[in-house]
C-alpha cells in the first residue's frame, strides 16, 4: 500500500533554517554513517552537535549502534555534516522521513552526500573486514512500488525522471581507489552493488555521491551452515575496521574540490 505522506518545501526549509540559525557552519559534505561507522564524527574539529530528536522535522533513529545526532564541523579543512546514524524503514520510518535530511543538507548549500553503510556480503569473494566502493544499485523496493521519489515531484528538488545511471561519481570512485593503494589496503577493497533511498534523492536533487559498504558478515545462503549473523557481531567487525573507513573517508574529504562559492540556500 502506498503512503499517501507528503512532505512540503517549506517543511524541508523550515530545519534548514532552523539548523542553520542554530550554527555558523554551513556544510559543502554531508556524511552518513551507518552501523558502527559513527566515529567518523568523532574526528571532525569546532563541532556544534545535534540531538535528531531535538531539531524540528527530523525523524529519530533507535537502532542500536547509531547515536542519532547530527554533527557540524571542519574535516580536513571542508566544511561538514555528520549524521551519526541512518534512518531505516526497518524502524517504521517512510521513506520521505528516511530521506528528509538529504533534501535539509541540500537547501544547506551541500554539494557532495558521502554514504556509508554495514553490509552482508553475498558474493563469495568478499570477507567480513572488507570495503566495498558503491559503483551502481538495484533499488530492489523500488519495483515493489516503494521509491522516495513516489508522489508529487517538486521541481524546485529536481525532474520527474532523474537517470540514475552514473549517479555514484566515477571521479571520487577512482580517487579513492587510489588512496586505498596508498594505504597498502588496496587487496581489501572491491566494487560493488548496493541500495539506498538516500542516494536516489541525493541524485533527484543534483548532488555528487559517494557511497562505500564495510562488509561485516557473510550472508547464510545454505540451510546446511550452523553460521548466524546477530548485530552485535555486526557492530563488532564495524569497531575493528572502523579506523581503516575513516582513514579513506577522511582522505577523499581531504583531496576533494569543492566550488567555493558561498550558495548556502541553493534550492530555495
Amino acid at each position: 500500500m502506498h503512503s499517501k505522506e507528503q512532505i512540503s518545501h517549506d517543511e524541508y526549509q523550515k530545519t534548514a533554517d532552523w539548523l542553520m540559525s542554530q550554527t555558523k557552519h554551513r556544510p559543502q559534505v554531508a556524511i552518513i554513517c551507518g552501523s558502527g561507522l559513527g566515529m567518523l564524527a568523532d574526528t571532525i574539529k569546532c563541532q556544534d552537535s545535534f540531538a535528531y530528536s531535538d531539531i524540528p522535522g527530523f525523524p529519530q533513529s533507535t537502532v542500536q549502534g547509531h547515536a542519532g545526532r547530527l554533527v557540524f564541523g571542519e574535516l580536513k579543512g571542508k566544511s561538514c555534516v555528520c549524521m551519526q546514524g541512518r534512518f531505516h524503514m526497518y524502524e517504521g520510518h517512510s521513506l520521505l522521513k528516511t530521506t528528509f535530511p538529504v533534501r535539509v543538507f541540500k537547501l544547506m548549500g551541500v554539494e557532495t552526500l558521502i554514504v556509508t553503510n554495514a553490509a552482508g556480503a553475498l558474493a563469495d569473494g568478499l570477507q567480513p573486514g572488507d570495503i566495498m566502493i558503491i559503483k551502481d544499485h538495484i533499488n530492489f523496493p523500488g519495483l515493489a512500488g516503494l521509491n522516495p521519489l513516489c508522489g508529487p515531484n517538486d521541481e524546485k528538488f529536481g525532474p520527474r525522471f532523474p537517470a540514475m545511471s552514473g549517479c555514484y561519481d566515477k571521479g571520487l570512485r577512482c580517487m579513492a581507489m587510489e588512496i586505498t593503494k596508498q594505504m597498502g589496503v588496496a587487496s581489501l577493497v572491491q566494487e560493488g552493488m548496493s541500495t539506498a533511498p538516500e542516494v536516489v534523492v541525493a541524485t533527484h536533487c543534483g548532488l555528487r555521491v559517494f557511497g562505500l559498504s564495510l562488509i561485516t558478515n557473510k550472508a547464510v545462503k545454505s540451510y546446511d551452515v550452523s553460521d548466524r549473523v546477530n548485530h552485535e557481531g555486526v557492530l563488532d567487525v564495524g569497531r575493528l575496521h572502523s579506523q581503516t573507513v575513516q582513514q579513506l573517508v577522511t582522505e577523499l574529504i581531504s583531496r576533494m574540490e569543492i566550488n567555493n562559492n558561498e550558495n548556502t540556500n541553493n534550492a530555495s
